[in-house]
């Protein structure tokens, strides 16, 4: 049986995407995929791993937690370490590839006990502008630590670092290159605000767009998601400002919205600001408070330098702001298009493909046949 490629992922859909598009383009190549993770990454009912074999280990965070918490934490990494082990010993993995987060820690951990003649190759992939505390434990072990962006904070001077891009999901990455049209009447207005986000731009969003002059707000029209409970008044907000809203908790076809977007709302995860440069559109971006290393502002920032994104942090994203904010993007002349030009040239499609060429070098490397 051929070597198999391990994908060490779970947690957030920041961590999984990138790892689900991965296997894709692996899997799209003949290559045997396992995966290794944690027990949330069954909520995404991934089609790309329906197939593949699946291993859930022990794990847990321990940034942030109480000393029991942390200590519960640690001897459940050490049982999933144990585990993962075992199976690499005996699936023999010609590379192991972690995605950040605690779901990586226990595979890659297992992979540096193996004898040098047969440890597979061992990759890092950061989605994020700040290197997470996951792989900054295990940087210094890897053969390669992958980036999603050139100036990526905390790299450690002694890691061998490639920027690839981050992966987005196939019919995201297929947007790449369709340009943008002015809107000529419509001007049609994105609203992402994710699991732990929705529910501020329920509370902002349409009060500012109430405060916006009546020859802007006919213009709009929305697209928004929000939790399920905020889901009748923001409704009623809509319909009582006459305008066409499509609002749920759930988008299924994000990459088909991207395409009719003309702006984005949005917080700004790895993946969301990766999916913003290959679908080519302006945003503003609310990085969400309180994440470790406040990674979000950093890959905020790094959209922001290039006038693809406006940054209002939490604090100062209120009615009034995002209303004006609004205001001078509708009023000022190609200021939509000039934001999605800037956006689409940070734009890395073939960021999946150039992953997998890593990974299949870095294993040729250790004399694993590709």
């Amino acid at each position: 049986m051929t070597r198999p490629i391990v994908i060490a992922a779970g947690g957030t859909g920041g961590h999984f995407f990138p790892a689900e598009a991965l296997a894709a383009e692996l899997l799209r190549r003949g290559h045997r995929i396992v995966l290794m993770t944690d027990a949330r990454s069954a909520d995404y009912g991934s089609a790309v791993f329906a197939d593949a074999e699946r291993f859930v280990l022990q794990g847990a965070g321990l940034a942030g937690r109480g000393v029991v918490k942390a200590a519960k934490g640690a001897t459940a990494l050490l049982a999933g370490t144990a585990r993962a082990r075992k199976l690499l010993l005996r699936l023999k993995p010609q590379a192991v590839v972690g995605f950040g987060g605690y779901p990586s820690v226990p595979p890659l951990l297992a992979a540096r006990t193996i004898s040098s003649n047969q440890r597979p190759a061992t990759i890092l992939h950061e989605q994020n502008a700040v290197l997470g505390r996951a792989n900054r434990l295990l940087s210094r072990g890897a053969d390669t630590l992958a980036l999603a962006f050139a100036n990526t904070q905390r790299v450690p001077e002694s890691a061998d670092s490639v920027v690839v891009g981050n992966p987005v999901r196939p019919a995201v990455a297929a947007l790449a290159g369709q340009g943008f049209v002015q809107p000529q009447g419509s001007v049609r207005l994105l609203v992402l605000g994710g699991s732990l986000g929705a529910r501020v731009f329920s509370d902002i969003v349409p009060a500012a767009v109430a405060e916006l002059p009546p020859m802007l707000r006919q213009r709009l029209s929305i697209v928004q998601q929000c939790r399920t409970e905020d889901l009748p008044r923001v409704r009623a907000a809509y319909e009582a400002l006459h305008i066409p809203a499509e609002l749920s908790p759930f988008f299924g076809d994000v990459a088909g919205l991207y395409s009719t977007a003309h702006l984005v709302i949005a917080r700004a995860g790895a993946s969301t600001v990766a999916e913003l440069a290959c679908a080519g559109r302006g945003s503003l971006l609310v990085p969400l408070p309180g994440a470790i290393d406040d990674h979000q502002s950093a890959n905020a920032r790094a959209l922001a330098a290039t006038g693809a994104a406006q940054v209002l942090p939490q604090a100062e994203f209120t009615t009034t702001n995002l209303a004006a904010t609004l205001e001078d993007l509708l009023e000022t002349p190609d200021a939509l298009a000039t934001a999605a030009r800037a956006a689409a040239a940070l734009a890395a499609p073939q960021a999946a493909a150039t992953l997998a060429d890593l990974v299949l070098s870095r294993a040729a490397a250790r004399g694993f046949q590709e």
